[in-house]
């Protein structure tokens, strides 16, 4: 006779021979292990980490860890779309919940700022990945690009009438100048963050305001 088992009390089998965590929830435990992992890709690159320094490290068996992530990639790539959902969704926000032109240029620059300032250091899993050349990797920094780049085009395209190869342009410029300043700034952090970010905010503007509005306020 075929017993059908499922993955939730499987789970909770195998979280039983594995005493050295406490149980919880689900989406809990999945948070936490993420976590962890976080660290020790950050701090070991992906191809040093083992699943089995993960769960170590977490305090769960591997049987547990691979309920959740049934592979070393698959749990790098839900860091990775975290941390690449996070930046889209405060880019995004710089720009849509802000209308004062200058005012989007300081709060794009510092999204960056505050992305790589971040203690998770989700941006070392972005920004310095140890696994470009693998394709989901890199599809996902390239879908990452591409749609920062897009958000800053269309803004620039409806506010000055610069076509769209003009536009995207320049907002691969802002993208650029924005990620790399940043990235930088991390690795001698001798200006207090905000002080940087506005330094850097403050080249930017000067460069995107010398283009005439389109339609210039009334």
């Amino acid at each position: 006779m075929v017993l059908a088992v499922s993955v939730e009390s499987v789970e909770e089998s195998v979280e039983e021979s594995a005493p050295r965590s406490a149980r919880l929830p689900k989406a809990e435990r999945r948070e936490q292990l993420m976590a962890v992992a976080r660290s020790v890709f950050v701090e070991q690159g992906y191809h040093t980490a083992s699943m089995e320094i993960i769960a170590e490290t977490a305090g769960v068996s591997k049987p547990l860890l691979y309920q959740h992530f049934p592979s070393k990639l698959d749990l790098y790539l839900a860091l990775l779309d975290a941390g690449i959902d996070d930046l889209l969704a405060k880019s995004d926000a710089s720009l849509r919940d802000i209308t004062d032109n200058k005012l989007r240029v300081i709060a794009t620059v510092q999204t960056y700022f505050e992305f790589v300032d971040d203690p998770q250091d989700a941006y070392r899993l972005v920004f310095e990945s140890d696994l470009t050349n693998e394709p989901e990797v890199r599809a996902r920094l390239e879908r990452l690009e591409r749609e920062v780049i897009k958000s800053i085009a269309a803004v620039i395209k409806e506010d000055t009438g610069l076509s769209e190869s003009q536009a995207t342009l320049l907002g691969a410029g802002l993208h650029g100048m924005a990620q790399v300043a940043a990235t930088n700034w991390l690795r001698d952090p001798t200006l207090p963050r905000s002080d940087a970010a506005e330094l850097v905010s403050l080249l930017s503007w000067r460069g995107i305001s010398g283009f005439p509005l389109s339609h210039p306020p009334q």
